[in-house]
């Protein structure tokens, strides 16, 4: 009797399929946390409604900085090649939003056809009105680099009298959407330039919130002298601890991320380790892309669960009919003990809270008494969001990110570069050193070994591992180190080294002395000719 039900009940159990994650992710927003957002007017108060595109969004670059610190030159640098719209110059030339965007027809788009394109995520940008509509275009670009990422560059942050001149927009707004959006903030500082002006400031600030995808480059450093950099650095650290209120330590990438001559040489290779890391920083972006958005859509969630929590505390505290806007006052300069009061009552993290400032400037344009009660079906909804479908979405993320680092690596421009090539990072300098040439690399300095091992009295050609250990620990290197070594130095695997073996340990230890990596397996140019057949 009544079997009906527990079928029924049996068909609620059984959890949605979902193709990918970022289709899970537009369902799950749709279903059960855009309602709570509506019926509690967040978008009023915080973030705009999500959309499909802003789930199926390429990666994104945003690029801050004061004007003429590289940020559109070091775009040119990573797409190696200019791009519509470009313009670089000493003074400040870029006065506006530029998104550069893969698309098979180059060209502009402006910013009023941008934010009416369903299929892009700038919808929301049309908020700011024409004034910034009017400094904001996409700049589509055939490049390899971009089917990837999208780049943002941004206005040249202003400083002295300029910056007191009003751009006309809520500046600061736009670049809090944006960060709010981006995988990646890259924070661009001059090398002659640490200033950190008012508006620069605000703008950073601005980025507040979003610390875990900041990153920092020192740009122009080839300007200055070894001693120079030392000293700008420690100033450029000082200066962002003022600003970035943040425990970590900043991590600061230094470089000249340009096509030109370096002026000073002798910083050559800490420019080139520099500029591997953060391109390999960068190249996370596509594999990470899912798992950033996932967390964003938690803290958006928890964001909304506390924005409802608000909004029927400010409800029940107003009268039915008199002194409603004395009250109000009262309530928005006790938000703070409404923050406590709800952090007790709902055991909510205090970090889980909206900003009291922000919050208390737009509480004063709303009418508490229109503010909804709590229902707590949706609030149920964002629970069982959180433990559940949030859960079976991130299982699925491991099994993309391998699709993509298989088949959507960040390929194109200056990221080829990092390819092994002779150019490459520490290419040629360690157990690549000779890669590819006809002559075995190790018998350039064989004459240096051949002395040592005939000093260690070799009997029928070869030295035992006694004898061999006596010279290779005049090195210094660790015990650990030197039987790696010799693991690989020992191609034929007889507990003894021959003259040409030994060279090859004497090869390996030099190139680890050189503060160079050691292979796990030998490569083919540093097999010594006379072993070669046995290791084929």
């Amino acid at each position: 009797m009544f079997s009906w039900l527990n079928k029924d009940e049996s068909r609620k159990k059984t959890p949605e399929v979902y193709a990918n994650v970022a289709e899970g992710m537009k369902k799950v927003y749709k279903s059960k946390l855009l309602p709570l957002e509506e019926y509690h007017n967040f978008h009023e108060f915080h973030s705009p409604q999500l959309d499909d595109p802003d789930f199926d969004a390429k990666p994104m670059i945003l690029l801050v900085g004061q004007y003429s610190t590289g940020k559109t030159t070091f775009i040119r640098y990573l797409l190696e090649r200019d791009f519509p719209g470009i313009r670089i110059g000493p003074e400040p030339t870029t006065d506006r939003f530029i998104c550069v965007m893969g698309g098979d027809q180059e060209g502009v788009i402006p910013g009023n056809a941008l934010v009416v394109d369903p299929k892009r995520q700038f919808r929301p940008l049309a908020k700011f009105g024409n004034a910034f509509l009017n400094r904001f275009q996409c700049s589509s670009v055939n490049s390899p680099v971009l089917q990837s990422i999208t780049i943002v560059d941004t206005p040249g942050i202003l400083s002295g009298e300029k910056q007191r001149v009003d751009r006309g927009y809520d500046f600061t707004g736009v670049l809090e959407w944006f960060a709010e959006r981006v995988d990646r903030i890259i924070l661009l500082f001059d090398a002659h330039k640490l200033d950190i002006s008012d508006e620069f400031r605000r703008s950073i600030e601005a980025l507040r919130g979003h610390d875990d995808k900041i990153r920092i480059i020192l740009n122009k450093a080839d300007m200055i002298d070894h001693q120079q950099l030392m000293r700008v650095y420690g100033a450029l650290m000082w200066s962002l601890g003022k600003v970035l209120n943040t425990p970590e330590v900043a991590r600061v990438y230094i470089g000249s991320f340009w096509d030109q001559p370096l002026c000073h040489d002798m910083n050559r290779k800490l420019f080139e380790a520099e500029e591997m890391d953060l391109f390999n920083d960068i190249q996370s972006l596509p594999r990470n892309a899912a798992l950033r958005k996932l967390n964003d859509l938690i803290k958006r969630a928890r964001l909304a669960k506390v924005h409802a929590y608000i909004m029927n505390a400010l409800r029940k505290e107003m009268p039915s009919m008199f002194g409603k806007d004395s009250k109000k006052k009262e309530l928005i300069n006790k938000l703070g003990d409404i923050y406590t009061s709800l952090q007790r009552e709902h055991s909510i993290s205090p970090g889980d809270f909206p900003d009291m400032k922000r919050m208390q400037e737009s509480l004063v344009h709303h009418d508490f008494t229109k503010f909804h009660p709590l229902k707590q079906r949706l609030l149920d909804n964002i629970d069982k969001m959180l433990a559940d479908d949030i859960s079976r979405l991130m299982s699925m993320i491991p099994q993309e990110e391998q699709m993509i680092t298989n088949e959507q690596v960040l390929r194109g421009g200056a990221f080829d570069d990092t390819n092994r090539t002779p150019f490459s990072q520490g290419c040629g300098e360690g157990v690549d050193a000779g890669a590819g040439e006809p002559d075995w690399i190790v018998g350039r300095d064989r004459y240096k070994y051949d002395e040592a091992f005939d000093a260690l009295n070799p009997i029928n050609g070869k030295i035992t591992g006694a004898s061999a250990k006596a010279e290779m620990v005049k090195s210094k290197l660790p015990n650990s180190v030197l039987g790696k070594i010799w693991k690989l130095a020992d191609v034929d695997k007889d507990g003894m080294l021959d003259s040409d073996e030994f060279a090859l340990a004497m090869h390996l230890i030099a190139i680890k002395l050189g503060d160079h990596d050691l292979p796990t397996d030998l490569p083919p140019h540093l097999i010594p000719p006379s072993k070669r057949d046995l290791v084929d």
